[in-house]
């Protein structure tokens, strides 16, 4: 095996891939990147068993055959040669010689072998939907952060692809909280899957200024996002997501539309003196033109902030200003509508002129 390559398009290869090289005691093979030169193709494949990253490497000169190699040693060798060097790797049997001008060094490889095999989507049978880079990044931003970490419940640990009619709509919940964006809006072949979080995350990390849309394709069991030169094949998570729309509000009797920079500034404030509470505020409306967040008084004081808008009825409701926030910043118009009915019932925050994006959150106990 041997290739021919400039130091930048390796690098940035490398540390794509090197991200989910993880060895676990049992397999230490996933430590390893595999180089495969096939017919002057030449590819870059890491895996953790639930996610495996491919990066096509585009060479000027290679021969073919195969290798793995300690992926994050070499990617910190590579990073660390000068931008300007055409870099050479060969392999004579499991030894691996990396030559860049006056730079070159020796890593042991192993035989692939004992490499994973790649899972492999049936293209024929599987759905692709497409979409714009900057539509994907935001809406993925958007319904991710109310994704669980609890491994209790896998089915919330991820981020639900779903067709609704002709929609393609992606939400996330922890159960404390629900996000919900409308990703593409006319679709013809129908999805329900669960994606991995942390494969989103991957997903996000490598998407690069270049890559203008991202290629989706789910199958029974896997989904592929194509972006670019880059593969990233996850492993759906095979679990039942809850009937979310149920979640969702339809009635809903108190209303106040308000600045999101304003509503950002008062939650903040309140935040700073609800820290000994578990981060407890109190969201209120009183007629005719007044909306305030407060702190419930603790060791360190209390604080009481008003915002003047018009409100339809006078309420009050216990939040976690933590996810307050993280709802409001995942929001993009300067105006938000804040919605709910009683102390009870969760509240639901959307954009003023746009519908695509939903978020709720449940109260606390007051």
């Amino acid at each position: 095996m041997k290739i021919k390559v400039t130091q930048a398009k390796l690098s940035r290869a490398l540390n794509n891939v090197s991200r989910i090289a993880i060895g676990k005691v049992t397999l230490p093979i996933l430590n390893n990147v595999l180089i495969r030169v096939n017919d002057k193709k030449v590819s870059l494949i890491t895996t953790n068993l639930d996610m495996a990253v491919v990066d096509f490497l585009p060479v000027s000169n290679s021969e073919n055959g195969v290798i793995t190699v300690p992926a994050k040693l070499l990617a910190e060798f590579v990073s660390n040669l000068p931008k300007d060097e055409t870099i050479e790797i060969s392999n004579k049997d499991t030894k691996v010689t990396i030559t860049a001008g006056q730079y070159s060094s020796t890593i042991n490889g192993a035989i692939a072998d004992d490499f994973p095999e790649l899972p492999e989507i049936n293209e024929k049978s599987a759905v692709t939907y497409k979409i714009g880079v900057d539509e994907f990044k935001t809406s993925i931003s958007q319904v991710i952060i109310a994704s669980s970490n609890d491994l209790t419940r896998p089915a919330l640990t991820g981020v639900y692809f779903n067709t609704d009619g002709d929609r393609l709509a992606i939400a996330a919940t922890d159960g404390y909280r629900l996000a919900e964006k409308q990703l593409i809006d006319k679709v013809k072949s129908e999805v329900k899957a669960i994606v991995p979080a942390n494969s989103l995350q991957e997903v996000l990390r490598s998407i690069t200024d270049d890559v203008e849309e991202i290629e989706i394709t789910f199958n029974e069991d896997l989904v592929r996002f194509r972006l670019g030169e880059v593969e990233i094949i996850s492993k759906l998570i095979d679990a039942s997501f809850p009937d979310y729309q149920k979640l969702i509000p339809k009635d809903c009797n108190i209303h106040a539309t308000l600045n999101r920079e304003e509503l950002v500034r008062v939650t903040k404030l309140a935040a700073l003196f609800a820290r000994s509470v578990g981060g407890s505020i109190v969201c209120e409306t009183k007629t005719p033109d007044i909306f305030s967040v407060k702190s419930i008084a603790n060791e360190f004081g209390e604080n009481d902030s008003m915002i003047k808008t018009p409100v339809t009825k006078d309420g009050k409701i216990n939040l976690n200003s933590r996810f307050l926030l993280d709802a409001l910043n995942a929001l993009e118009e300067p105006e938000v509508e804040f919605n709910f009915s009683d102390r009870i019932a969760p509240i639901l925050l959307k954009n003023k002129k746009s519908n695509k994006y939903t978020h709720i959150i449940m109260p606390l106990n007051s």
